[in-house]
């Protein structure tokens, strides 16, 4: 079957943004204008459980009025087919941005008309520069009180570094917010009411302020920005010519703007290639701006393969090529989530080049299995709609495919290559994880791999001393949601014990050391003696080994498991037995023997030598601290800041957010378990705060043992 719709009529697209800046709700209205639904559910409404909105339909984004896994959504829009991926905000969920961003080809920013710029934003912007995607801006709740979206602008190009293009300035305000103005059309959006169907005016820009509604606007604020609704035109227009040669000459030399089409033309090259980030603005929850949006989205996104394709990487990670986005090249897609429903497993993946059809056998080459494709279907939310085959550019999702994991290359068995993988945080918090019933150990454990399997960010292993299940992950929601959803989705009930941080270790100083290991018990003995410098490294490191050997005084076919015992061993450190972190071992000399000598004797040699200088170099604990941002009245900011400062925090920033104050600073995991109690209390339920992982940080030695003694607990 041919294809039905060309590649440049498709737009992949995410909505990322900071918690409660208004994803979810703008993707209700997307879907709404689309014609996908005929109803609309907000929010709030749907914490009563009896409703849902189409993309945060699991019982706990229910409950809570948040979206924790990305939902993917198809919608067509003026002949142009959309694939809609709303992503959750809150930080324990940042892999869910991480790996829809990985495959999609632009984002949508929502930000909070209010708040601006927010910590959970920024962590998705630096996402969105690692994957390379394309971005436009939507300043939403512009009808709140409090809302600036001059201090939001301001605070995406100084903050997040973007050089932001004004498409659109609201008209008017909070109460007063009324529409907007379309820099880039030299028009004005004012409309006749805040209903779902409501429709609205479209004035030219030279008399917007001679409009009733407009006069009408309270605020000087507001007035200024219809005041200077001319020269705002003019630098958008300017902006967007010098993105392009040819228009930036023939704007030069005639000194006549451009025509609607060339401008559009200018701002999607521009976007495309990441050099300007467009900025919308409208209301969401008033219906105001999300056709507008919706139309900035077809004009400016890019197309699959537009912006380039997808890397091939080598089987150690290092780039060797780019796979093309296109219908003729051999079947090659990326699995970027699984998760386990009503259907079974899915596993959702985005097509980069080739045809795939039901019935098919794809190479697994991540894992070196076949796999064979059984069904194949387009994903609306929590519905499904079988289909026979997908082409370059589709996102989809496969039944029950029984190898694949998340990041996992399918490619055509006769033409196999790896491509580029998703990179995941490493968990900050652990729990330990035990059945209700003895009866549902093996149940539980299935449960828990089902979990794993869906969901990178999350760890399992047993403790070696306790025999107790531990489960990793980057926060205390994070853990209690998967806890919870075990049960609801697999029927597994499970308690869960107490949170304990991820601590670190790492080397206090440079030591040589040598270490000799000899055995003989009758017969052939083993003998290996290996001579190693450890040195710490710079913080991100990582483990490096580096063979100094000259003479042939330890054989090049031992070196191989000195590096393995010394990577294997760097997992379990001498201070309290965690993880050990940038440092550089160096394999400076050694001694074998002809017949006593084996890679088995010298990766004990190996190990032996790493446990005993670690213990010699002083060695440090390290511990996760965390950046943190509290926003609240500012009557609360005292008894805020001295609470960071008695859990060993540090303030780093302070100031105002519209009507709200905030302070930011950096403090240590270890001290903020039951954070939200102390700030219900202090701020009387009017506070709310965002933590993310930072860094790792030495711990003052004389709290090493109050620290251990208090995770041993």
């Amino acid at each position: 079957m041919a294809r039905q719709k060309p590649l440049s009529l498709y737009r992949n697209i995410g909505i990322i943004a900071h918690i409660d800046a208004g994803k979810t709700t703008t993707t209700e209205r997307v879907l709404y204008y689309t014609g996908r639904k005929h109803q609309i559910v907000d929010v709030h409404d749907t914490k009563d459980g009896k409703g849902s909105t189409t993309t945060d339909y699991l019982e706990q984004e229910r409950k809570r009025g948040i979206t924790i896994q990305s939902a993917a959504v198809s919608t067509e829009w003026k002949g142009y087919q959309i694939n809609v991926i709303d992503t959750p905000g809150h930080v324990d969920f940042t892999i869910e941005v991480n790996r829809s961003l990985r495959v999609l080809d632009g984002a949508v920013v929502v930000f909070d008309g209010v708040a601006g710029v927010e910590p959970q934003t920024e962590t998705n912007w630096r996402l969105a520069d690692q994957y390379n995607v394309p971005r436009m801006c939507y300043v939403n709740k512009m009808d709140r009180i409090g809302a600036n979206f001059a201090h939001c602008v301001k605070g995406i190009r100084e903050r997040l570094g973007a050089n932001a293009l004004l498409c659109q300035v609201p008209l008017g305000s909070h109460d007063e917010f009324i529409g907007m103005a379309d820099l880039v059309a030299g028009v004005g959006y004012i409309w006749l009411g805040d209903d779902k169907d409501s429709k609205w005016e479209t004035v030219p820009l030279d008399q917007v302020a001679d409009h009733p509604k407009i006069k009408a606007l309270t605020s000087t604020v507001d007035q200024d920005w219809v005041k200077n609704l001319a020269s705002l035109r003019e630098e958008t227009i300017e902006g967007a010519v010098e993105l392009d040669d040819d228009a930036m000459e023939a704007y030069l030399s005639t000194g006549e703007a451009p025509s609607l089409e060339v401008l559009k033309q200018c701002i999607r090259k521009g976007c495309v290639a990441g050099k300007v980030v467009p900025i919308f603005c409208g209301s969401s929850y008033r219906n105001k701006g999300v056709q507008q949006l919706l139309d900035g989205v077809i004009d400016y996104m890019p197309y699959p393969g537009e912006n380039g394709g997808i890397s091939v990487v080598d089987l150690d990670g290092n780039v060797i090529g780019e796979q093309e986005v296109t219908d003729e090249a051999p079947a090659r897609a990326l699995a970027f989530k699984v998760i386990n429903d009503q259907f079974g497993t899915l596993t959702f993946t985005r097509i980069y080049s080739g045809v795939i059809k039901k019935g098919d056998t794809l190479q697994n080459v991540t894992r070196g299995k076949k796999e064979r494709i059984g069904r194949i279907v387009e994903v609306q939310a929590n519905a499904t709609k079988e289909i026979d085959e997908v082409r370059a550019g589709d996102i989809c999702a496969f039944v029950s495919l029984k190898e694949t994991e998340t990041g996992d290359s399918l490619c055509d068995p006769s033409s196999p290559v790896l491509l580029e993988r998703m990179r995941f945080p490493d968990p900050v918090i652990s729990v330990s994880v035990e059945p209700k019933s003895r009866n549902d150990i093996d149940k539980m454990s299935t449960a828990l791999y089902k979990m794993v399997k869906a969901d990178p960010s999350l760890q399992m292993e047993t403790d070696k001393e306790t025999g107790q299940t531990v489960l990793k992950g980057m926060g205390e929601l994070h853990l209690e949601i998967t806890i919870d959803r075990m049960k609801t989705e697999l029927g597994v009930e499970a308690n869960m014990g107490k949170p304990k941080v991820s601590f670190r270790e790492a080397f206090g100083g440079v030591v040589e050391h040598t270490y000799t290991h000899k055995k003989q018990s009758g017969g052939s003995g083993q003998f290996a003696e290996v001579k190693m410098i450890f040195e710490p490294g710079e913080p991100g490191s990582g483990v490096v080994f580096s063979d100094e050997v000259v003479g042939g005084r330890v054989p090049r076919e031992y070196i191989p498991a000195v590096e393995h015992a010394i990577r294997v061993e760097s997992r379990q450190g001498q201070v309290a037995g965690y993880e050990v972190l940038d440092f550089k071992a160096r394999l400076v000399d050694g001694k074998f023997h002809d017949v006593d000598s084996s890679a088995l004797a010298f990766e004990i040699a190996g190990r032996a030598c790493f446990r005993e200088a670690q213990r010699m170099s002083k060695p440090k604990l390290l511990e996760p601290v965390m950046s943190l941002e509290v926003v609240t009245e500012a009557d609360y900011l005292g008894d805020i800041i001295g609470d960071i400062n008695r859990r060993r925090g540090q303030v780093s920033d302070q100031g105002q957010k519209g009507p709200q104050a905030f302070v930011q600073g950096f403090v240590p995991l270890a001290e903020m378990f039951g954070y939200i109690n102390f700030l219900r209390s202090a701020t009387s339920g009017r506070g709310s705060f965002t933590m993310i992982f930072d860094h790792y940080e030495e711990v003052p030695p004389n709290l090493v043992d109050k620290l251990m003694e208090k995770e041993a607990k």
